[in-house]
């Protein structure tokens, strides 16, 4: 079994690796300058407009009706031996049934796979996570406890804590980051990969390296390394960038879409305006850039690729490239009209490309 430290080495020194390093940290610090000062100039602008309401901030003391809804499974929590940490998930479908393990993206949790808890329970025993730092999941106070190692070796852990030695892992934005790293360093563990709305590590530090128009459509990314500044530009206006982020035209869920219902945002609301509920998402990006460049790292099981056209966050042109990383059966899949927040824009359609694919390989593996 490979070590996660193994699986993310930096590349060979030398002279010409240490200039590009410098260089590297150079982009690093300039462009989360820059995307501070834009956010600065948002927060005069809005103190400027309406300086009571740019404060506002309801207090939500008790969660929606909907975070409790039976047909979504049931609020289960591990303990981690190794970290000590409790993390919280919900479950649904009966034990001993094969494993379908979810990993949200940011800013998100356990209830974005609402939809899939519901669709894949008959045949499965499905498991919606929450990350480490987010919702009920413990959130450790120091920035270096939320390292790709540690965010890797966490699945494993939680994987074995449940009782098993496999699974079917399925991940969204940053959860499928984590999901492509967990199955290049245990492919042992994870029988079939579908990750959604992120490409392969490797193809996304090489494009956003050579694509300027990629590397601002990630300037959070660089802004969330800052301390506190972003935890606090979240709150502003009663979490709107929050609220904007799912129903705005440019990065929300599309017309054609299924539009978040009021208590659903409610819902979001909820867990990232309780106290420093945000600084454990934002430290996961913290971390990101000490864990870079990575070197290049083969998928061995069969994959699928799920993808919002209309993603404001990450181009479409990464998707088809990562098919060189996959040394199984590959299938890429393209939503022209859905958003980056894919299966809770197009559920019905996710749903069922993911019953297509597990079925797919079922046959394949009788013939």
């Amino acid at each position: 079994m490979a070590s996660p430290a193994g699986c993310l080495p930096w590349l060979p020194g030398g002279f010409m690796v240490t200039v590009r390093a410098l260089l590297f940290w150079a982009l690093v610090y300039s462009y989360c300058a820059v995307c501070a000062c834009i956010e600065l100039l948002k927060l005069l602008w809005s103190i400027g407009r309406s300086p009571g309401k740019t404060f506002q901030r309801i207090v939500r003391e008790n969660p929606p009706a909907c975070l409790s809804d039976p047909s979504l499974g049931t609020h289960c929590y591990v303990r981690i031996k190794d970290s000590g940490l409790r993390f919280h998930y919900v479950a649904a479908g009966e034990r001993g049934k094969p494993l379908m393990l979810l990993l949200h993206g940011f800013p998100e949790f356990w209830y974005s796979w609402r939809h899939q808890l519901r669709e894949f329970k008959s045949e499965y025993r499905v498991v919606a996570l929450d990350l480490r730092g987010y919702g009920e999941t413990d959130a450790p106070s120091h920035q270096e406890n939320y390292k790709l190692d540690c965010l890797i070796t966490d699945i494993k852990d939680i994987l074995e804590s449940l009782g098993y030695n496999k699974c079917m892992l399925i991940g969204h934005d940053w959860g499928g980051m984590i999901a492509w790293l967990v199955a290049i360093c245990y492919p042992e563990m994870v029988t079939k990969l579908i990750v959604v709305n992120f490409p392969h590590p490797s193809v996304f530090t090489e494009y956003i390296l050579r694509h300027p128009s990629q590397l601002i459509k990630s300037g959070y990314y660089f802004f969330f390394q800052m301390p506190w500044f972003p935890e606090f530009m979240f709150t502003v206006n009663d979490f709107k960038v929050l609220k904007n982020l799912f129903t705005s035209r440019t990065t929300g869920i599309g017309r054609k879409g299924c539009r978040l219902t009021a208590e659903d945002i409610e819902a979001y609301l909820y867990i990232f305006s309780q106290p420093g509920a945000l600084t454990g998402p934002i430290n996961h990006y913290r971390n990101i850039f000490s864990c870079l460049p990575l070197q290049h790292h083969e998928v061995t099981m069969p994959t699928l690729l799920l993808w919002g056209e209309r993603d404001a966050f990450m181009e479409v042109e990464m998707a088809e490239t990562t098919r060189i990383y996959v040394k199984n059966h590959f299938r890429l899949t393209i939503l022209s009209e859905a958003s980056h927040w894919l299966q809770q824009d197009q559920p019905d359609i996710v749903n069922k490309l993911i019953w297509t694919f597990l079925k797919e390989e079922t046959i394949r593996k009788r013939e």
